[in-house]
Order: structure tokens, then sequence, then C-alpha cells
């Protein structure tokens, strides 16, 4: 059973990036920079997290502390003149590498080891489901950002509106989304 969990985890996670990488291939770069309103996070603000994010948990996952002194938390949510979507996505690369290359090792054994974040004692299971919650919060938002920056050109990343009869009748053609 935790082989599977661990395969499971691996295959969720792979379509959680997709899904955000769909959703963000569908906005132009203004929209991707846009604020929704005041002080809300933009594409752009979400990508920039989930990359600080994935690099503090992930780097050196069983032997330090999930929340690394380096990283600059509050910075995630602040563009500067230096982010640019090219770069922003090269730490969104490097944040789901990191990420692969901390679960890649993982066995069974070590789901009941110790992790800290922020000093907090967590089993591997629950930083491991921690992240995943927290990864699934931002991708939802990434897709409904996306979603309304994109306005009537949306295309659907799941069954479109109106669209479950034909897809219960052709579930195959979906699959490959």
């Amino acid at each position: 059973m935790p082989e599977a969990y661990l395969d499971t985890v691996g295959r969720e996670l792979t379509r959680l990036r997709g899904l955000a990488e769909r959703a963000l291939a569908q906005v132009e770069d203004a929209a991707f920079f846009a604020e929704p309103g005041p002080g809300e996070n933009s594409l752009a603000v979400l990508v920039k997290h989930v990359a600080g994010n994935q690099r503090s948990r992930w780097t050196a996952f069983l032997t330090s502390d999930g929340e690394k002194p380096d990283r600059d938390r509050d910075s995630e949510f602040e563009i500067e003149p230096d982010d640019t979507r090219e770069s922003l996505m090269r730490g969104w690369d490097a944040g789901w590498r990191a990420l692969r290359e901390a679960l890649a090792p993982l066995e069974a054994e070590d789901l009941g080891r110790t992790v800290r974040i922020r000093g907090e004692p967590f089993t591997v299971l629950q930083a491991i489901e921690r992240q995943l919650v927290h990864y699934a919060y931002h991708v939802g938002q990434i897709v409904q950002l996306a979603r309304h920056w994109t306005g009537p050109a949306w295309e659907s990343l799941s069954i479109p509106r109106g669209g479950s009869v034909a897809f219960n009748a052709a579930p195959d053609r979906y699959l490959e989304r």
C-alpha cells in the first residue's frame, strides 16, 4: 500500500502541474501579470510563490527544515522589474524538479520518518499530504484566474459545461487531455 501511495502522489502532482500549465498556456503575458483586484495575487505571483515554496520544502527534504533560512516568502508575493514570464516559469520548472527529485528515492519505510517545516515535526507522509493540498489549492486559483482572463476563448481542461453526455458516450477521447 505505501508504494501505491507514492505512485499515486506522483501521478496527482504531475496532473496538477499539467492542469496549471495548460491553463497558463491560454493566457497572454499581460493577463499573466494582471492583478484581478488591488492586492490580489496575479498568475505571476502564484507561479512565483509555488516555485519558492517547492524549492524550500523539497531541497534537502529529509535532512533540513522545509523552511529554508534563505527563503524570503514575502518577496514571492511581489513582482520585481526583472521578473519576466520566462524567468518565473524557469523557477516553476526548478520547483517541480526539486519536488520530483525529492520524491523519487522515497521508499515505503520513509513515510514514517520525521521531517520539519518551520521547526514543526511532520511524518514524511504528513508533509507530502500538506504540500499536495497546498499545490492543489494554488492550481485551482491558477485555473480559475486563467479562465477569467481568457474569457470566451477558454478551452476546458476537463469535461466542458454541457459535455457530460458526450463524455459518458466516449470517455476515452478525454484521456489524452
